[in-house]
This record gives C-alpha cells, sequence and structure tokens, in this order.
C-alpha cells in the first residue's frame, strides 16, 4: 500500500502495490498553503512514511495533546470551553521526510515540524484547506485509513 497527497484536490488516496486507487478520501491541509520551512503552519510536500502509528484501540473522538491522549473525549461542549483548539482526534499518523534538506533534517524536518494525519470533529470542513500543517481527515475515513496501512507506508504529497 501507498498513499498519495493532492493538496490542489483535498484529496488522500490509497493505492496498492499495483498502483489501483483502493479508496479515496477528502482532506483539509494547511489553510497557510504548502512549505517546508518550520513554523510556517503549511503543509509539507515530498516523499514520507508513516513513522508511527498512535491510537490503536482508543475511543473514537479520543483528545491527542503531543501525542498523548489527555483522558478527554471530543463532543461540542469540550469545544465550546476551548474554542481556539486545533483538535488532534482519534488516531494519528505522524509523517517523516524522506528527502535530505527538503523535507528532512535542519528547519525543514517533517516530524520535527510534528505533521501528521489526524482526525477532526465530525464538523470540521474537508475538502478546503483549514489545519495548521498537518492533514485532517473525518474521524471514520481515518479509522478505515488506520486499518489498512503500516509503519512504513510510503506518503506522497504533491501540490
Amino acid at each position: 500500500m501507498r498513499i498519495h497527497i493532492s493538496i490542489n484536490r483535498q484529496q488522500l488516496v490509497l493505492l496498492n502495490d499495483e498502483g489501483k486507487v483502493v479508496r479515496d478520501y477528502l482532506i483539509s491541509s494547511a489553510r497557510n498553503g504548502v512549505g517546508q520551512q518550520r513554523g510556517s503552519f503549511c503543509t509539507p510536500l515530498g516523499k514520507h512514511i508513516i513513522r508511527a502509528k498512535i491510537g490503536d484501540k482508543l475511543p473514537v473522538n479520543t483528545v491527542f495533546v503531543k501525542r498523548r491522549p489527555t483522558g478527554e473525549i471530543y463532543t461540542p461542549k469540550l469545544a465550546e470551553r476551548f474554542p481556539g483548539r486545533d483538535w488532534i482526534l482519534t488516531r494519528i499518523m505522524w509523517l517523516s521526510g524522506c528527502e535530505i534538506g527538503f523535507n528532512r533534517l535542519g528547519l525543514v524536518d517533517t516530524m520535527r515540524r510534528y505533521i501528521y494525519i489526524h482526525g477532526s470533529p465530525d464538523s470540521a470542513k474537508m475538502g478546503k484547506p483549514g489545519s495548521i500543517g498537518c492533514i485532517r481527515m473525518h474521524n471514520c475515513d481515518l479509522l478505515d485509513l488506520f486499518e489498512q496501512v503500516a509503519v512504513g507506508t510510503a506518503v506522497e504529497i504533491t501540490s
């Protein structure tokens, strides 16, 4: 399996080893557009891998902060209490760049920028940019993808 993410289409496509489409999902990438630089709040381009999968077997809408479950379960009422929070929910697939000097090491390191594919509230709009760098997905789609890919799965992000 491998993943292709198109920023222009706001779409993540899961491909099998023969390159045939297994599934496609709407996503939301960075509202600041694409870019590699630390602190840019942009979605990085290029070749990546899934370095870690986090949250297996935790309940849907588990809230994560710094890749750790907080003990909270997302609800609209919780969202009202924390209106500016960047919600990372349900599962995390932490990306690591594969291209030294472009998306790996130094000030362009995807992993050190904490770029994930992660779940979002059901109310989050997909199909248009809105994140602060990560790839957001609806939880049902994320759970489906999470079960089909392994650590080490190739992820290519293109504009």
